[in-house]
């Protein structure tokens, strides 16, 4: 499936959640909920990372769909809050245009209903002689001069910010995972 194809239609679902939110914010367990028949980490990297505005700098490339607006939540930006059209409405236009695809129903979630990963996601990428770290799912960068040294930052760091803290509350099993990648340029510029 082209990358295109994947960042509409994690908006489409987006907007589909919102829908009937007044403040147009979701999550990105949420969204992977709506699009079971797409992979779970392809689906949170288009919300956490390209579909984000201020997403870290180490994305090359970012579309304007989304903004972190707190731990773990994501707004639609303004240009991309559309309401879907009524039942009818869509029927009336497939009528007079041709072929219109239906859009999928949001699925209805509990609202109690907690969601909780085993997996927390960090990104290093090296810049100056420093290898740096940003975690996706908690607000935690650190860095350091070698990659095992980051690495044991990380842990430490990440075991620091939910010391204290309900893992359930951050979306997380009492012992999470760490999953690290490492993003390098093909070339030197």
């Amino acid at each position: 499936m082209r990358t295109e194809s994947v960042q509409k239609r994690v908006l489409a679902a987006a907007q589909r959640l919102c829908e009937t939110r007044d403040d147009w914010t979701f999550t990105p367990a949420e969204v992977v909920r709506s699009l079971p028949g797409l992979n779970e980490a392809t689906v949170r990297t288009e919300v956490t990372g390209r579909c984000c505005v201020n997403a870290p700098r180490h994305h090359a490339r970012r579309w304007p769909y989304f903004r972190r607006v707190g731990r773990g939540q994501y707004r639609i930006e303004p240009p991309f809050r559309e309401r879907a059209p009524s039942p009818r409405a869509a029927r009336d236009f497939r009528t007079a245009r041709g072929s219109l695809r239906a859009a999928e129903a949001a699925p209805a979630y509990d609202a109690h209903a907690v969601d909780t990963r085993d997996t927390v996601h960090a990104v290093v990428t090296r810049s100056a002689g420093w290898y740096v770290a940003e975690c996706l799912e908690l607000p935690v960068i650190t860095q350091a001069r070698s990659f095992d040294a980051l690495l044991a930052n990380v842990r430490e760091a990440v075991a620091l910010h939910m010391e204290g803290e309900d893992p359930a509350w951050l979306g997380l099993s009492a012992t999470p995972r760490l999953f690290v990648s490492y993003e390098a340029p093909l070339a030197e510029a």
